[in-house]
């Protein structure tokens, strides 16, 4: 991912664009590249803004999201399920594919956790619950 610069650079150096300087001389004075002088120029045209935009993918919409309903079903049913077999269950019954640790993370972001018990097994519970 890009570097992002600080507001006030972004304003210091349009500052300088905007009072008549060229675009590459206000990034060779503030020790950033022409480019990126030129894209601050270029987006506040553009936007009325020096704000950089969001990074990244937005969030919740990976190919789990749709079969979350089901994934939790499983493991809330048998806590004891691993990740490769529920991988493998997915597979066999959604058509879909993806690896253990992704659904990992997918169980842990919606608050499932591995606890062991008295009896040194491990078993899937929620946080959320007592």
């Amino acid at each position: 991912m890009g570097k992002v610069y600080s507001s006030d650079l972004r304003e210091r150096v349009y500052g300088e664009i905007a009072s008549g300087q060229s675009r590459r001389a206000a990034g060779r004075r503030f020790g950033v590249s022409a480019s990126t002088s030129i894209r601050l120029a270029q987006r506040m045209a553009r936007k009325g803004s020096l704000e950089p935009e969001k990074q990244g993918r937005p969030r919740g919409g990976g190919k789990l999201a749709a079969h979350a309903d089901e994934l939790i079903g499983w493991v809330e049913e048998d806590g004891d399920i691993t990740m490769p077999e529920l991988a493998a269950k997915l597979a066999t019954e959604r058509g879909v594919t993806a690896h253990p640790a992704s659904l990992s993370r997918f169980l842990l972001a919606r608050g499932f956790t591995v606890k062991k018990n008295a009896a040194g097994k491990r078993g899937r519970s929620r946080r959320d619950r007592v």
